[in-house]
């Protein structure tokens, strides 16, 4: 446990398994240890850019940096935009570092040629596949036993919704808090999705089919 000084105080921190968790829930400080951590990674790497393949520069870009992003950031679902907003500049610097890009040069092509899902995707990519092992049990028990159909309320059996595959989203108080609860999120995040992707049978099948629906949704592409 530790505290760091914020606008108004103290603002208390705790960590668990390398995540740090603001008394206020914000995830803030581990936003700003994430991309602090990751632009002192691309610092060093920089320095190694020419005397490494590019295709094995690449790989190290992704294990030591895109790892990182990717790390517990099914925590991050619902975050405010401003805090995503860094992890997004992390991620656009990765890919500058790659192809040798000035900052001043447009991103989008060269994360559409890295195949790379934005931040904010790459967070609904991770709720959806949590939510889709919880759903077919392969997940820890206390994830299976969350979420519950729509179909199988009896209260609803006769509304038109019953029918569907949708998952229940149960009601919260707190938006900003509750929103981000893996039942409420998962469950909004699997409704989203189209019926191609949720109606995969295996997990290889539904991460392909999601990475496309994402993929096509982040770049505009068909």
């Amino acid at each position: 446990m530790g505290s760091h000084w914020g606008g108004s105080g103290i603002s208390w921190t705790i960590c668990d398994l390398g995540v740090y968790i603001d008394a206020d829930l914000t995830m803030r400080t581990h936003v700003q240890r994430t991309v602090s951590y990751c632009f002192a990674t691309l610092h060093q790497l920089c320095s190694i850019r020419r005397s490494v393949p590019l295709s094995v520069f690449q790989l190290l870009v992704v294990a030591l940096v895109l790892s990182r992003l990717d790390y517990c950031n099914s925590l991050l679902i619902n975050l405010a935009a401003s805090l995503i907003q860094h992890l997004q500049y992390v991620q656009n610097a990765a890919a500058r570092l790659i192809f040798n890009m000035r900052r001043s040069e447009h991103i989008t092509n060269a994360l559409i040629s890295l195949h790379w899902l934005r931040v904010p995707e790459l967070i609904v990519f991770k709720v959806a596949t949590l939510t889709f092992r919880a759903l077919h049990g392969t997940a820890p028990p206390y994830m299976m036993s969350q979420f519950t159909r729509v179909a199988d309320m009896s209260n609803r059996r006769r509304l038109q919704s019953a029918s569907s595959n949708e998952l229940d989203v149960p009601s919260f108080r707190l938006p900003t808090v509750g929103s981000r609860a893996f039942l409420i999120a998962g469950a909004k995040v699997r409704n989203s999705l189209p019926d191609d992707v949720t109606s995969a049978l295996s997990l290889s099948t539904f991460r392909r089919h999601l990475k496309t629906y994402l993929f096509c949704c982040c770049y505009n592409t068909d």
